[in-house]
């Protein structure tokens, strides 16, 4: 990137953090987003005399692009934490406060504090997820399987409805959270390199951001001072300090796009497999009702599996999961033998 785009990036920012500050109004945010934009100014003004250097005029203002100022409306409409995720794409810093409910309980590097804590939970990500991707094939297939059922369709034509909602829908959800988890780790790489290119020019400023932002979280000035400097010191431990605390990201759980789409097509191959197997195993006598039965099983275990997330009784999540199967399950069949008499 040219000193010209670097300039721009940097006062891009301080008109954000400036828009930031209006939306926390009153608030003791409003004073660390207006000091962080005057932090990405002084940086401004470092790309400024590099322009000169290189025998070029720096511009004369700023003015925002179209992109920063649609940010900027969405922003004020909707405050910064529901648009969090847009402004670090648009390197604005600090969004990992945001992200931590009680900020004075917050202790840099602490193996006890909030990342320590919820470390379990990340870890269960992969878990949940599948968990999940479990019960969108359940439900998606059951429902495929008894909508045809209710046309009066035989096995053969159930079995070949439910073989290809199964591959559809695994494809479909493989695909999908490719291209999700694959741009998400762009984009953070993108802004990781950012703060790697940032730390190597200008290491004391970003000392003086990372500084600010544990200041806002409740430690004092001069300790936030010196522990953003200690960290500082050490490019490696500060550029994950950096993603952490400026973009409230963690370098270590970025993600698998590859893994992230197996891990979708088998989960939810797995749960639209479980409707289709009596059909497979039986033929047509007596698969239906088997159907029927092992779907309601595997719909009230995937409840009571997805409570130990949400924190409700296990008893109450699998009835709840097996109402809302039902209910999907019952309306189409329904609409299937419907069909199937009007075009009987």
């Amino acid at each position: 990137m040219d000193a010209l785009e670097s300039w721009k990036e940097e006062m891009r920012s301080a008109y954000l953090y400036r828009v930031v500050a209006e939306c926390e109004a009153g608030t003791a945010r409003e004073g660390l987003f207006k000091q962080l934009a005057v932090e990405a100014e002084g940086q401004a003004q470092i790309w400024v005399d590099r322009i000169r250097k290189e025998g070029a005029t720096p511009p004369s203002c700023y003015r925002p692009d179209l992109r920063s100022r649609i940010v900027a409306v969405v922003t004020r409409q909707f405050g910064p934490r529901s648009t969090r995720s847009l402004l670090t794409a648009m390197k604005v810093r600090g969004m990992s406060l945001y992200a931590v409910s009680d900020p004075r309980h917050f202790v840099p590097g602490a193996a006890s504090g909030p990342e320590g804590r919820h470390r379990g939970l990340s870890g269960g990500g992969n878990l949940r997820a599948g968990v999940f991707g479990v019960n969108d094939g359940l439900v998606s297939n059951a429902s495929l399987i008894l909508g045809v059922a209710g046309a009066a369709a035989d096995a053969n034509v159930i079995i070949l409805s439910g073989v290809a909602g199964l591959l559809a829908g695994a494809f479909s959800m493989a695909a999908g959270e490719y291209v999700s988890v694959r741009s998400q780790r762009e984009m953070f790489e993108y802004q990781i390199g950012l703060e790697a290119d940032e730390l190597e020019q200008y290491p004391q400023e970003e000392a003086g951001e990372l500084a600010l932002i544990y200041e806002a979280r409740g430690i004092p000035r001069e300790t936030a001072e010196r522990m953003a400097h200690d960290i500082i010191a050490d490019p490696e431990r500060a550029l994950d300090a950096l993603a952490r605390e400026e973009l409230g990201l963690n370098p270590d759980e970025l993600g698998s796009p590859s893994g992230a789409a197996t891990w979708s097509f088998l989960s939810f191959a797995g749960g639209a497999f479980i409707p289709l197997l009596p059909f497979l195993a039986l033929g047509h006598r007596g698969a239906l009702p088997a159907s029927i039965a092992m779907t309601g099983i595997a719909l009230f275990s995937v409840g009571a599996l997805l409570s130990l997330f949400i924190g409700r009784r296990a008893i109450l999540g699998g009835l709840r999961m097996l109402a809302i199967g039902a209910g999907a399950g019952t309306l189409t069949f329904l609409i299937g033998r419907m069909l199937g008499v009007a075009l009987s």
